[in-house]
């Protein structure tokens, strides 16, 4: 797809650095700079094109949708709406609030809060522009699996009672859901553009250039012995170092793709960038404010289970799908 780019940024390290492509720096410096346009251009593409399609999906009528829907089929539609609905850990408090006052179960509310922050149209755009189609797909798929599975159980343990009490006595009031026009949900979804790449921009470049680094001087060897897909603790040890950790997603990606170049399993450094996103110490300590330490630990636990199953069976099939 990025023949083009590979080549200009070959021509730009030797050409215009004088840096020769065969050394540690000459590669390091064109990953960094291959990598840096390259999800940009997708970057936009994507926010743009899924930010319009969010238009259609605020908060508030997510809340809606789901207030009409129970069952398993709830929490395939709450994971489902997760992909399309903006949601970040400072959201967490007023979407949780505002679905339990609307009486949507527990679980599909989990289904939700599990899924949004793990799929995002930027995630998948820097995943298309790094790992391909397959990988993209695969992993927006298992990332709402991940949430329909942690929804249902959840609500099958009745933890309702982990929720703190002023949660139910709150009422959220209702807000107008106000229709836009064709032209104005251009406007919105080019708003959103500059408005992500505008705050994460210099993640994406801190995680650009520690993939880089990665990519021109980890020794490959000791990368693939030690957490390469044939270790059967990998996936579990990147898992339980990715949950206390903050850090944005976008800018783990680009890590995640130098290490997998290094010879890291694939699931090793997807499971470790699922973890990051769903079980972001900020997003716990938020949570904390609405529900009990007890259901934080379920939530915790089994999100984390299932991120771990979903690195092995990345591991697994992943000759199928490079």
């Amino acid at each position: 797809m990025f023949i083009w780019l590979d080549r200009l940024m070959q021509l730009l390290v030797e050409k215009i650095f004088g840096i020769s492509m065969d050394t540690r720096l000459g590669s390091s410096v064109h990953f960094f700079f291959y990598d840096t346009i390259k999800i940009i251009i997708l970057l936009g593409i994507m926010i743009f094109a899924i930010s319009y399609i969010r238009s259609y999906f605020p908060p508030e009528r997510t809340k809606k949708i789901l207030e009409k829907v129970h069952g398993v089929k709830g929490n395939i539609l709450g994971s489902l709406l997760g992909i399309v609905t903006p949601f970040c850990s400072c959201s967490s408090i007023p979407i949780f609030i505002g679905f339990v006052e609307a009486g949507v179960p527990l679980g599909v509310t989990f289904s939700f809060l599990i899924t949004s922050p793990i799929v995002n149209e930027a995630a998948f755009a820097i995943l298309l522009a790094s790992f391909g189609w397959k990988i993209a797909v695969i992993y927006v798929a298992t990332g709402v699996i991940v949430g329909i599975v942690g929804g249902i159980i959840i609500g099958s343990l009745h933890m309702e009672k982990e929720v703190e009490e002023y949660v139910y006595q709150m009422q959220m009031g209702e807000t107008e859901i106000q229709e836009l026009s064709p032209k104005e949900r251009a406007q919105f979804a080019w708003d959103n553009v500059k408005q992500i790449v505008g705050r994460i921009w210099i993640y994406l470049l801190i995680g650009i250039g520690i993939g880089a680094l990665i990519h021109g001087w980890a020794p490959a060897s000791v990368l693939a012995k030690y957490a390469g897909p044939h270790n059967p603790f990998a996936v579990l040890v990147a898992v339980v170092l990715g949950i206390p950790l903050y850090s944005n997603a976008l800018g783990t990606i680009p890590i995640a793709e130098a290490l997998i170049n290094k010879g890291v399993g694939i699931g090793t450094a997807l499971a470790f960038m699922m973890a990051v996103t769903a079980l972001s110490l900020p997003e716990m300590i938020l949570l904390r404010k609405v529900i009990k330490p007890k259901l934080i630990g379920v939530f915790v636990a089994i999100t984390g289970v299932a991120i771990i199953l979903v690195g092995y069976m990345f591991n697994a099939i992943a000759h199928l799908i490079i």
